[in-house]
């Protein structure tokens, strides 16, 4: 009963939260104003993912005292989330270079992986690979390529919130099936969590999440994969399989982009969903068609993969095949100007 109390005082911290925080913005002036590079036509206030940010690292500490999660977990994710928040909360406010975000990043990485104990040993087709030192290096790349992927995927209405909300309801239901529902809690929560700001997200939006929450989902859904790889290592398999439409489309579309040499930190809108979103000319139909993909292909594939029928590297394959056909339709990392879209 505590539990469901608290998940219902995340849903409500979190709208409330984004409804101040919309009109902190338009008070400031933080407003998104469309140009070349946007997938959005109308001034949108931004920002508004403080209110996930705020909902979820709240509850942490109820989650210790509830014994649903340990103080070293909650550790990583306050100090790791928090941090990257802030950086990205002053990004929002006023341009910080790209050096120094990166930089941040590892930083916030290095402490989620102290904390966690760096990368649990991996299985690849039958094979137990044990990273040791070199786990900590993986570990990092990997968190903060999540963090600045979710940022490049945040780029239509509703999109990195439906995304959190897929991936946290699929990891509590593969935590389930694996025999280790405790695990569910903190992905829950952080679904609960995007679910208020997402009532504000939903297309049309208006408010945008904004670094400062972008960031915090990539951070702290890649820690929730690595932590959960301890318990069963083939879980970090699940997570991956999870976010596959994120993972491909902007590991695709920066590949593309740095073959071509282009300025990978540099605004765009190449990626396979922006193409996608003014095919359609709709962000609600994209952004339903990959909660759709999520729901009706990835998860499948990654409940397969936790019951054994699949090996977790088998599972990713078969997994990431049609989003790289789907990467190759609609044109990710292709210059606009020779796109057909």
């Amino acid at each position: 009963m505590n539990t469901i109390w608290l998940l219902v005082a995340v849903v409500g911290v979190s709208f409330l939260a984004t409804g101040a925080l919309r009109r902190y913005a338009l008070a400031r002036s933080l407003i998104d104003i469309p140009n070349s590079r946007s997938s959005h036509s109308v001034p949108t206030p931004r920002g508004g993912g403080v209110a996930i940010v705020l909902s979820f690292l709240v509850a942490l500490p109820a989650l210790v005292w509830t014994d649903d999660m340990a103080w070293p977990m909650a550790l990583a994710l306050l100090g790791a989330g928090g941090w990257i928040a802030v950086v990205g909360f002053l990004d929002d406010h006023g341009h910080i270079a790209a050096r120094w975000r990166l930089l941040a990043h590892f930083v916030g990485a290095i402490w989620a992986l102290l904390w966690i104990g760096g990368m649990a040993p991996i299985n690849v087709f039958g094979y137990e690979i044990s990273l040791g030192w070199f786990g900590y290096v993986i570990g990092a790349l990997f968190l903060v390529w999540m963090l600045n992927l979710y940022n490049f995927m945040d780029g239509i209405d509703g999109l990195a919130s439906v995304e959190a909300i897929c991936a946290c309801v699929g990891a509590c239901l593969v935590y389930w099936i694996g025999g280790h529902p405790s695990l569910s809690i903190p992905p829950f929560v952080l679904a609960m969590a995007v679910l208020g700001f997402l009532v504000w997200n939903f297309p049309p939006a208006r408010i945008f999440m904004g670094d400062a929450g972008s960031g915090f989902l990539g951070m702290v859904l890649a820690v929730l994969a690595l932590h959960a790889a301890w318990t069963v290592p083939v879980f970090l398999w699940a997570w991956l399989i999870l976010l596959g439409v994120f993972i491909v489309d902007a590991t695709f579309t920066l590949l593309r982009r740095l073959l071509r040499g282009d300025k990978v930190y540099e605004a765009h809108r190449s990626h396979g969903y922006q193409y996608a979103s003014r095919k359609f000319g709709s962000h609600r139909v994209v952004t339903a068609a990959i909660a759709a993909i999520n729901l009706l292909w990835l998860l499948p594939v990654a409940i397969l993969v936790v019951m054994r029928y699949l090996d977790g590297a088998t599972g990713l394959i078969l997994a990431y095949v049609p989003l790289v056909a789907l990467a190759f339709k609609f044109h990710a990392g292709e210059l606009e100007v020779t796109s057909n879209a």
